[in-house]
């Protein structure tokens, strides 16, 4: 575990960026342990570390958007290691509310049947995106903000 500190400490804010771009995936991954760690145990910048952050959370959420463009809820199912049952009811709570609910990709393990459900549906990318962007920046921002009020 301590080699995947030092990784991450070693390339800052890329660092930062892939652990958020695999958070953001399907990949089990905290990135906000990795902030509170690179916030708590460097002199990273606060502001660029929650850009690096967000800018690859974003990336991978959006990775599952176009994965679940694929549509094949059962080939998804598989691969993510995610249930075809959980998929099929995130599709239908999606389709009855629209892009918007790309704001709530932040959430644990509904972030990524979201993300999926969204490509499936074919939301629009601009709106995924933009919301995507609004919901990860913010969860950013908070954890950012508790790490250096605790510092």
């Amino acid at each position: 575990m301590d080699s995947l500190n030092e990784f991450f400490v070693t390339y800052g804010y890329w660092g930062m960026g892939l652990a958020s771009f695999l958070a953001g995936t399907f990949v089990p991954f905290s990135s906000e342990a990795v902030m509170g760690a690179l916030l708590a145990a460097t002199t990273m910048n606060p502001i660029l570390t929650v850009v690096s952050g967000t800018i690859g959370n974003v990336l991978g959420s959006m990775f599952n958007y176009y994965l679940g463009r694929m549509g094949d809820i059962r080939r998804i199912s598989r691969w993510m290691h995610v249930g075809e049952d959980k998929l099929e009811r995130t599709k239908q709570y999606v389709e009855r509310r629209g892009a918007w609910i790309a704001f709530f990709s932040f959430l644990p393990a509904f972030g990524t049947a979201i993300s999926i459900a969204l490509g499936i549906l074919r939301a629009h990318p601009l709106g995924v995106f933009l919301y995507t962007l609004t919901g990860k920046l913010l969860r950013y921002i908070m954890v950012a903000y508790s790490v250096m009020a605790l510092k």
